[in-house]
């Protein structure tokens, strides 16, 4: 970006986050309304559809590059970001242009305050506009929060798929797994497959009669058309066996690094599966991709730094059975920052078995109402048995994890370990 081009894309993107106010507002009738004055970009292209607590990204980022490898050009949508806004909304690798953001940003201003639309209901827009003039064949959407109601569930997908559920998000989506669950299964749409990666039989009941309840078929399930065995990880990744139902064992490998990602791996090959020819196709190209994947800020090893946008006790469990598989450098210290209205106690109590020590802090670009409180959660950690540090400043704390590990692990959310990516810096769309 050129200079005036950069302070024109900060001056957009202002404008845009100032429509986050850190309360959602859920519902598809302005998200509907914004799409058809802009003609309805979403039906321009087929779509996969990926909802869930936990893999979500990891199974965005497989299908993606499976298609690719098959020939197609992909649009990928995900959220949030780590670093660029621009990681949100890509096309075969690449970026929207922020000569593009910043235009589109501008003539649909007028728009946008028309309808009262929130900021992920205009980013959702853009990008399906963006894909639709960038000439997609097919997109990867990310579901952004929930199912049932998230902005994204106005596409009508070749394939729609559930990954693991856990407890997010309760304010929204309600206290239990059943109910999680039954927002995520929302997104499950007549007479297209639908895939249910969890294999919790109590959260596969759920997703199942959403499946049923609204005419999906196929219907393909975790453990019942497929299921995983002999996993084992180490540190260029996850190896594992997928059986599938009608074909032979296939030996596999994904570069990505976690037990579960074998999950996420199988949940994307089972999702190519549903939508059938042509684009089952694409799994015939998983021996020769999935060991090349990349995914920004999941068990993401760059020199002494792990980093990993688990926000919530099942990932933080996640992190510590990897760990326990990971050949890192000890001591190993967690630098982490949460958001206020995650359950940040029980975060750190399902990290204190895995790491040596903690450095607790404030990460700069999460919104103030959401901001916890670093003191108060200082306690918590002490309470662990486990050392803590005690640094708001972002910086500093920064610089006291360095001193205090070998390894350091940066985790809590996306604005921890982006934040801390923009310092050293690293780019998370590099390959």
């Amino acid at each position: 970006m050129t200079p005036v081009a950069a302070e024109d894309y900060r001056r957009a993107l202002g404008a845009l986050f100032a429509r986050t106010t850190g309360v959602w507002r859920l519902g598809l009738e302005r998200v509907g309304a914004f799409l058809a004055r802009l003609g309805d970009p979403h039906r321009a292209y087929p779509v996969f559809h990926v909802a869930g607590t936990n893999g979500k990204g990891s199974t965005v980022a497989t299908l993606d590059a499976l298609l690719r490898a098959a020939g197609y050009r992909v649009g990928r949508y995900t959220s949030p970001h780590l670093v660029d806004f621009r990681e949100r909304i890509v096309v075969n690798g690449e970026p929207m242009p922020p000569a593009e953001i910043v235009s589109w940003l501008d003539a649909q201003a007028p728009l946008v305050e028309e309808l009262g639309a929130t900021f992920f209901e205009v980013t959702t827009s853009m990008a399906f506009d963006w894909f639709a003039r960038a000439g997609v064949d097919v997109a990867v959407i990310e579901v952004g929060l929930g199912g049932r109601l998230d902005a994204t569930n106005v596409v009508r997908p070749l394939c729609a798929g559930v990954t693991s559920i856990g407890l997010d998000h309760q304010e929204f989506l309600g206290g239990s797994l059943p109910e999680i669950a039954a927002e995520k299964g929302g997104v499950f749409k007549t007479g297209v497959g639908a895939v249910i990666g969890d294999a919790d039989p109590v959260v596969q009941e759920v997703l199942l009669r959403c499946a049923h309840e609204a005419g999906s078929a196929p219907v393909l399930r975790a453990g019942h058309d497929w299921r995983v065995t002999d996993v084992s990880v180490a540190g260029d990744g996850t190896r594992f066996t997928l059986h599938r139902e009608g074909a032979g064992p296939q030996a596999l490998h994904t570069a990505l690094v976690g037990a579960y990602q074998a999950d996420n791996a199988a949940t994307a090959l089972a999702m190519l599966a549903a939508a059938g020819p042509p684009w089952s196709d694409a799994m015939a190209h998983a021996g020769s991709v999935l060991p090349t994947l990349r995914l920004a800020g999941r068990f993401q090893r760059v020199g002494r730094w792990i980093f990993d946008v688990a926000h919530n006790p099942d990932g933080a469990r996640t992190i510590g059975r990897t760990l326990a598989h990971a050949d890192v450098p000890r001591p190993l210290w967690a630098l982490v920052t949460v958001l206020q209205d995650k359950d940040w106690r029980g975060m750190l109590q399902a990290l204190a078995p895995s790491v040596d020590g903690f450095v607790i802090s404030a990460a700069p670009t999460a919104p103030a109402s959401r901001r916890w409180n670093p003191e108060e959660a200082a306690t918590v950690a002490r309470a662990t048995g486990k050392p803590v540090v005690l640094e708001p400043d972002f910086d500093r704390a920064i610089a006291s994890a360095l001193r205090e590990g070998a390894t350091v692990l940066a985790t809590g959310s996306f604005h921890t370990v982006g934040d801390v990516m923009q310092r050293l810096p690293v780019d998370p769309l590099a390959q």
